[in-house]
């Protein structure tokens, strides 16, 4: 094993994965024909379909789920906590115990720019194009293209073309 690649035995690998060095991913599935880029850390409880590609210094945190066909930008974050703090109640740093994952999800075929932030509750609908630098605070309808912070929806795209599956 590449001594710059850290994978947990616990991670479901598809076939013909495609990975850089410096990546992380513990207790994730990844799925046939995905490529991911350079510091990349995928974590438990997060699953990503096929045939997606996802950008170096990327972070998919615990609960997202990324459909087939899906593009992941450089340096996009997932928030999975509407709440964070570092201590519960008494005090004491918070454990697993302490807080609910929140899910969020990335339909098929849609991109996510480089530098966006997506936030937990959200679904970015198929097709959907987000925006380099975008907040997304709430979903993204199917097929439509959104930016800024908070993202709203500047346009939705003309399906000229089907897309591929």
């Amino acid at each position: 094993m590449d001594p710059y690649i850290c994978i947990t035995p616990d991670v479901k690998l598809g076939r013909d994965v495609k990975l850089s060095k410096f990546i992380n991913l513990y207790g994730c599935e990844i799925g046939d024909e995905t490529k991911i880029g350079a510091f990349v850390e995928i974590q438990k409880n997060a699953t990503v379909g096929k045939r997606c590609k996802i950008s170096s210094h990327t972070f998919v945190c615990e609960g997202v789920t990324i459909e087939d066909n899906v593009f992941i930008g450089h340096g996009v974050t997932f928030i999975n906590d509407t709440y964070p703090r570092a201590t519960a109640g008494a005090g004491h740093l918070q454990t697993e115990a302490d807080w609910k994952v929140e899910r969020t999800v990335v339909k098929k075929g849609a991109s996510i720019g480089s530098g966006a932030t997506i936030l937990s509750h959200t679904s970015i609908g198929e097709n959907a194009i987000v925006g380099a630098g975008s907040v997304v605070t709430k979903d993204v309808p199917a097929n439509s293209i959104v930016a800024g912070n908070p993202a709203k929806v500047l346009r939705y795209i003309e399906q000229t073309q089907e897309v591929a599956e």
